[in-house]
């Protein structure tokens, strides 16, 4: 009878925890209302930050170089990438420190190309972000790190990446957040169920972008009782030999 009261006692705090107040469980928490945010395509182009690793290629002019030289399409300055340090600074041959924190691949390429017209004749610059990258978590098969090796990369895909969605996951409101450099911290919820209520810049990602899959009220449950009962299990399997050997001795 007092086993039974026991087990009634569990299940019922186990459901009263689960279902209501904060779970222990759940990420990115807030007691405040999500804002749906109005993301536009314009903010959608990556800006080089500190701490970023960056891939520049000079093309120089064939008759400044050797033959040798003139085989290759262009000259790598570094195979392993720049390191942007943290005033927001490279440094590169001949022309020494650039400042390319703050701005688009594009602009970074324009800026170094007419500091190295000052030393070379018609040279052409490439630069690429070689760190771009978002994190998915929560009801994933895969969590973890997904490359971004373009400007852009959608919720579904980075969801693709990560081996798609468990069965535990809340599909209706999947939550991304994000931090710019000037607005600071932000967090809207997509809902993936809802065509009519979708439109194509809120499922635009940048890199750093952090999209979390938010487990469902079952799952939820299951993780808190599986909290509560461990230590009766753990107690029930310590007391089970004794209670055998008090029944065999009988």
């Amino acid at each position: 009878m007092y086993f039974l009261k026991y087990l009634l006692w569990v299940s019922l705090t186990i459901l009263l925890t689960a279902c209501t107040g904060k779970s222990d469980y759940q990420l990115l928490q807030t007691t405040k209302p999500v804002k749906q945010q109005n993301v536009t395509s314009a903010s959608i182009e990556y800006k080089i930050l500190p701490q970023d690793r960056l891939k520049v290629i000079l093309y120089k002019d064939p008759g400044q170089i050797s033959a040798e030289a003139a085989q290759k399409l262009g000259e790598d300055i570094n195979s392993d990438g720049i390191l942007v340090n943290a005033e927001g600074y490279i440094k590169l041959p001949l022309v020494g420190k650039v400042k390319v924190a703050g701005l688009s691949q594009s602009q970074a390429s324009d800026r170094i190309e007419k500091l190295y017209k000052r030393q070379l004749t018609d040279p052409s610059v490439y630069v690429e972000i070689l760190n771009k990258r978002l994190y998915v978590l929560g009801e994933v098969n895969n969590q973890g790190v997904v490359k971004i090796d373009k400007e852009k990369m959608t919720l579904f895909e980075a969801i693709a990446f990560a081996g798609g969605l468990t069965d535990s996951a809340i599909r209706d409101s999947v939550v991304i957040v994000s931090n710019d450099t000037k607005r600071g911290m932000s967090i809207r919820k997509v809902d993936l169920t809802n065509f009519d209520t979708m439109n194509y810049a809120s499922l635009m990602l940048r890199p750093n972008d952090i999209v979390y899959v938010q487990p469902n009220k079952w799952k939820k449950f299951k993780v808190a009782s599986e909290n509560y009962t461990s230590p009766f299990s753990t107690f029930t399997a310590i007391a089970a030999p004794f209670v055998t050997l008090k029944y065999l001795g009988q």
